[in-house]
C-alpha cells in the first residue's frame, strides 16, 4: 500500500515512471496534510484559558478532522486502485470490431471508476476548507499562519483533483454523466477557492497587524 511508504520513498515513487502514485494520489495526500494542520491548530489552542468557552466546538472539529484526514489518506490508495484498471483497459487489443467494442466498454467503465477518487478529494478538500473557516476566529494568533498554510494545501488539492476529474471526463461518452460530474466539480471548486482565498487574506491581515 502506498500509504505505508515513508515520506522519502513515496516521493521517490512519485518521481519515477511508475503509473502510481500520480497526481491524484498526491492531491489526496496534500489535502490530508491540509486538514491535519486544522487539527494541529486546534490542539495547540484548545487548552488555553482564553479559549475555554470553545471546548465543545474544538472537540467536534477534532473528531471530524480525524475522520476526514483518514478518508483522504485512504484516497491515496484508492486513486491508485482506480488508475491501474484504466491503464490495463488502454492496453487491451483492438484488432477487430469485437475487440474494439469490448475495449470501449471496459474503458468507459474504468474511466468512471477513475473519476471517483479525485471527485471525493474535491468534496473532502472543500469540507476541510470550511473547517478552517470555523476556527479562524477562535485560534491562537501565535499559530494563525498554519491556518493559511492549511487552506493553501487544500486549495492546491482542489485544483489538482479537478484536473484529474477533467482528464477522465474528456474521454467518457456518457454525456449525462459528464455534465453532472462537471457541474458538481466546478461548483465545489468555485466554493472552495473563494473560501480559501478569503481565509488566506484574513490570515495575512492578522500576521501583518492590519486587522481592525
Amino acid at each position: 500500500m502506498l500509504t505505508q511508504e515513508s515520506c522519502r520513498d513515496f516521493a521517490k515513487l512519485l518521481a519515477s515512471k511508475a503509473p502510481v502514485p500520480g497526481g491524484g494520489g498526491a492531491a489526496a495526500l496534500v489535502a490530508a496534510l491540509g486538514i491535519a494542520l486544522n487539527s494541529m491548530v486546534i490542539n495547540f489552542t484548545k487548552d488555553k484559558k482564553k479559549f475555554a468557552p470553545f471546548k465543545e466546538i474544538y472537540e467536534d472539529l477534532l473528531s471530524r478532522g480525524d475522520a476526514l484526514r483518514e478518508r483522504l489518506v485512504d484516497l491515496v490508495n484508492r486513486d491508485a486502485e482506480g488508475f491501474e484498471p484504466l491503464a490495463k483497459a488502454y492496453a487491451l487489443p483492438a484488432n477487430n470490431d469485437a475487440e474494439k467494442a469490448k475495449k470501449e466498454t471496459v474503458l468507459q467503465e474504468s474511466l468512471k471508476n477513475a473519476c471517483e477518487a479525485p471527485m471525493q478529494t474535491i468534496e473532502f478538500a472543500c469540507e476541510a476548507i470550511r473547517m478552517h473557516k470555523e476556527i479562524e476566529e477562535i485560534s491562537s494568533k501565535i499559530i494563525i499562519s498554519d491556518i493559511g498554510v492549511g487552506v493553501q494545501f487544500l486549495k492546491a488539492a482542489l485544483n489538482s483533483a479537478y484536473l484529474n476529474v477533467l482528464i477522465n471526463l474528456n474521454s467518457i461518452s456518457d454525456t449525462d454523466y459528464v455534465t453532472l460530474q462537471k457541474q458538481k466539480a466546478e461548483r465545489l471548486l468555485s466554493e472552495g477557492t473563494v473560501m480559501a482565498d478569503e481565509i488566506y487574506a484574513k490570515v495575512l491581515k492578522i500576521i501583518n497587524n492590519e486587522e481592525a
